[in-house]
């Protein structure tokens, strides 16, 4: 298991990484659990990872480019957008 990138989210991240990793080898393999039981420790640890993106100045540019992204639905392009990845495109 690796540190998260923000120093204060790592014990956060520790304890739902373990969490998931015995809730998918002992339940979920074993077909015991098909619901994740760590969903509200991963709660905890993406709500620390959000305040430290807001705190670095990053929640704002990728909130930003979420909403210039031409990929709507799961990858898929909607309506009459187009991406062109020619040099001249302003895409």
């Amino acid at each position: 298991m690796s540190a998260s990138f923000a120093p204060q989210c790592t014990e956060k991240k520790k304890s739902y990484d373990n969490c998931f990793n015995e809730w998918y080898n002992e339940k979920f393999l074993k077909g015991v659990a098909t619901v994740n039981e760590c969903e509200d420790t991963w709660r905890e640890y993406e709500e620390c990872v959000q305040s430290a993106l807001a705190e670095k100045g990053i929640k704002k540019m990728l909130d930003q480019a979420e909403k210039e992204a031409p990929f709507k639905k799961n990858g898929v392009l909607t309506g009459s957008e187009e991406v062109s990845f020619t040099k001249d495109s302003k895409n």
